[in-house]
């Protein structure tokens, strides 16, 4: 294949990718909108606008950080745990503050930004093994959870970092790999788990024999050392960020079995909210789509992959109770590749895919926008 056929293909790779995840978010944009007038229950005058349905839950936590840090101000910071809330997203939200004065809308300008950049990247992917750059793009998408990819969370920056970041290692380019996963590691704790599985996938592309690039790798691992060490300047506690999880929500290191029945019995508690019973049922099938994924990961010698995310699911199942697990699938983009690769083999996998997903994306986005908990 020559370079100008090669540049082409990538380029219309790039634009079906980029397509597929502009299209979902005008879908986003309908079901809100819609959703608003249609389901809101109130007069048309008082109808809550556009970005007030984008500002929910953590969205008002990113935006405290990226506006007062974590000290912040007593009246306006009555919030335990902040310090659980990664640096990296509200640096980034803060920055596109001085363009974007409203702070909602900075935030969805930054995931969708970001939610174009990881598209991309995750389209390149799939064309490194040989499938359509759209159809991995497309289930990423139409993910029940993909309402987190729109919203100001800190998922499709982490993603568009990662995804890079994991494009340049197969590339080996190491250095950028490690640079960009080291951007990842200032977003979410999910980039302690990502830079393992850099490390591994390192050695397998290298035998075990490292090189001089091989240092790159040491940056995600500096990141959070420098993150941690800036707690511990504010607080006098190195583990400020495992312990502001246990304050904020009640969250600790616990064994996989007491965490699964504490789950388990908080799905079955029939006397709380609907939306909180729906939620918990669906963060153990999210547990346990991460274990299937793993084992399915390590069956085809994804190592550096499977680390991810192995380490991954292991964290969020040993903690008190299944949090945001169903949030974590958006980050697992080796399920998207998967079911990509799945559905090329057998039609009838992708027709089953959309018919389940996406109607439970669109639920989860007008649970979401109508304020209500989803996960």
């Amino acid at each position: 294949m020559t370079a100008t056929v090669r540049t082409r293909t990538r380029t219309d790779g790039d634009l079906a990718a980029l397509g597929v995840w502009l299209a979902s978010r005008v879908v986003v944009v309908v079901l809100t909108v819609g959703g608003g007038w249609l389901l809101s229950g109130a007069r048309a005058a008082d109808t809550q606008g556009f970005l007030r349905r984008w500002d929910r839950w953590d969205v008002g936590l990113f935006r405290k950080v990226a506006e007062f840090g974590y000290t912040g101000y007593p009246q306006d910071y009555p919030d335990q745990g902040i310090e659980a809330f990664f640096p990296g997203a509200p640096l980034v939200l803060r920055a596109v503050h001085l363009v974007v004065p409203e702070w909602t809308a900075a935030g969805l300008l930054v995931s969708l930004l970001a939610g174009a950049a990881a598209s991309v990247a995750l389209g390149r992917l799939a064309v490194l093994e040989g499938l359509p750059a759209s159809r991995a793009v497309l289930y990423l998408v139409l993910s029940p959870y993909a309402v987190f990819l729109f919203a100001g969370y800190s998922e499709a920056l982490f993603l568009a970092l990662a995804l890079w970041g994991w494009l340049a290692a197969r590339q080996d380019r190491w250095v950028l790999a490690g640079l960009l996963v080291a951007g990842a590691a200032t977003v979410r704790i999910s980039g302690l788990f990502l830079a393992c599985g850099l490390v591994v996938q390192y050695l397998v592309a290298h035998r075990g024999r490292p090189r001089a690039d091989a240092v790159a790798l040491a940056a995600p691992f500096l990141a959070i050392a420098a993150y941690a060490t800036y707690l511990w300047t504010l607080t006098g506690d190195w583990l400020r960020w495992s312990h502001a999880q246990g304050e904020g929500w009640g969250r600790e290191l616990t064994a996989p079995w007491d965490a699964f029945r504490t789950t388990l019995s908080a799905a079955r508690n029939l006397e709380q909210g609907a939306e909180y019973a729906w939620s918990f049922r669906a963060e153990i099938l999210a547990v346990a789509v991460g274990l299937v994924l793993t084992v399915v990961l390590l069956v085809q010698r994804r190592w550096g992959e499977a680390t991810y995310v192995g380490l991954s699911v292991t964290a969020l199942a040993t903690s008190t109770y299944y949090l945001s697990v169903g949030r974590a699938t958006l980050l697992w983009w080796p399920l998207f590749l998967l079911l990509a690769a799945a559905a090329q083999r057998r039609p009838w996998v992708h027709p089953a895919y959309v018919a389940l997903s996406a109607p439970l994306m669109a639920l989860l986005v007008l649970t979401f926008t109508s304020g209500r908990w989803v996960g």
